[in-house]
């Protein structure tokens, strides 16, 4: 019985050794506490006071996941990657009801023909637009372009969605991404794709890409149009921003990323975006609501232990559904990391943003003053008035 069980066990090594499967398991903890100026629930009109409290995954998201990959012979790979987020200041699911709500994704890869998976997972937009977008250095909660408005953050996670990469080629990386929405007797209801492009050159790199969203319920209801079949029912980075605007039929995204590193201390990154939200039959609004976002972030890495970085982006509304002063958004950011071990580091970040003109209050029809709402963290408690003022510290560990 012992010779059997041996005899199986060495089998079993045998096996894996041959097919070369891995798994791991990885993390990240980040707690901090944040300050904020002025907040009050987003869609009110009330006052808001300052608030300090304890804010989960400022400088990265709280999660922990698998991600493993077998080796099939001739270059070839089965991957998968599993990764829920979750509250490290409470314990809870970071989205209720979804197991694995960052990523849940399975596919092949290939040296030669690229990779191709299935699953709840990235935009080709996101992915390879995101090393040149602001949230790098000045994080998403601070430092993502006001609301997120372009969606260059990691808020949109798209279900039921193939992406295909191809290998880089001289520099040259293709990404395209479709996300089928499921809705019976409408193919195209609720669909997402993205196309996007990425170059890298040494010390140069740029990318640029589009996102489509074709919103799944066009019936009409108390919000018409309000929700993305492809993403559980949510939308990309609701906030302040495009509150008025969430009915919209389809929401378009077109983006251009790029960076420069002069040496190993110093590199800058710029990033412009047009976003469109379309009216339809069951939109609350009438004309298409356009974004217009720029940025740059000068980052500097003066020791081995220090990465310091500073950033501004300005974002203008066009003038649609009568409002005669259209939005805009200027905000200033400034980030500081300090590097205690290769896992552990700890980080402060400060924000400034001002908002001017008007936009549509929640009912999607009142005209209202447009409001402050820094980066992505603030989208559900906006500032109350036209000013914003963020700070935040914390510790945040890798495993």
């Amino acid at each position: 019985m012992k010779k059997t069980l041996l005899a199986s066990a060495l089998g079993l090594v045998a096996l894996g050794a041959h097919a070369q499967s891995s798994v791991t398991l990885y993390g990240i903890v980040d707690t901090g506490l944040g300050y904020q100026s002025s907040s009050a629930a987003l869609g009110s009109n009330s006052g808001g006071r300052s608030a300090v409290k304890m804010i989960n995954g400022i400088w990265a998201g709280s999660r922990f996941g698998l991600k493993g990959s077998e080796d099939l012979g001739g270059g070839t790979k089965t991957i998968f990657q599993l990764e829920e987020g979750f509250n490290s200041a409470n314990g809870a699911q970071s989205v209720s009801g979804l197991m694995f709500n960052r990523q849940a994704w399975v596919g092949l890869t290939d040296t030669r023909f690229g990779t191709l998976t299935a699953g709840r997972q990235y935009t080709s937009y996101y992915t390879l637009l995101s090393p040149y977008s602001p949230t790098t250095w000045l994080t998403g909660a601070y430092g993502a372009h006001p609301g997120d408005i372009d969606s260059l953050d990691t808020l949109y996670r798209v279900n039921n969605s193939l992406v295909y990469t191809s290998p880089s080629m001289y520099g040259l990386t293709v990404s395209g991404s479709y996300a089928l929405g499921g809705t019976p007797g409408s193919t195209g209801a609720g669909q997402t794709w993205s196309v996007a492009a990425q170059y890298l050159n040494g010390p140069i790199g740029i990318a640029a890409g589009i996102q489509r969203i074709d919103n799944g319920n066009t019936s009409g209801g108390a919000w018409g149009a309000n929700s993305t079949a492809s993403n559980n029912g949510s939308q990309p980075g609701v906030s302040a921003i495009n509150n008025g605007f969430q009915s919209a039929a389809k929401q378009q995204r077109v983006a251009v990323t790029g960076g420069y590193a002069f040496n190993s201390q110093w590199d800058v990154s710029l990033s412009y975006s047009n976003v469109q939200y379309a009216a339809g039959t069951a939109s609350l609004f009438h004309g298409t609501q356009i974004w217009n976002t720029a940025g740059a972030v000068l980052h500097w890495k003066p020791t081995s232990a220090w990465d310091l970085a500073a950033g501004y982006s300005y974002t203008a509304a066009t003038l649609s559904n009568g409002i005669t002063s259209a939005a805009s958004y200027n905000q200033f950011n400034l980030s500081q990391y300090y590097a205690l071990s290769k896992r552990t580091g700890l980080y402060a970040l400060e924000a400034y943003q001002r908002a001017n003109g008007q936009t549509l209050g929640t009912n999607g029809k009142t005209v209202i003053n447009a409001t402050a709402d820094i980066g992505d963290g603030q989208n559900s408690s906006p500032s109350s008035s036209r000013s914003m003022v963020g700070v935040g510290v914390g510790i945040i560990h890798r495993f």
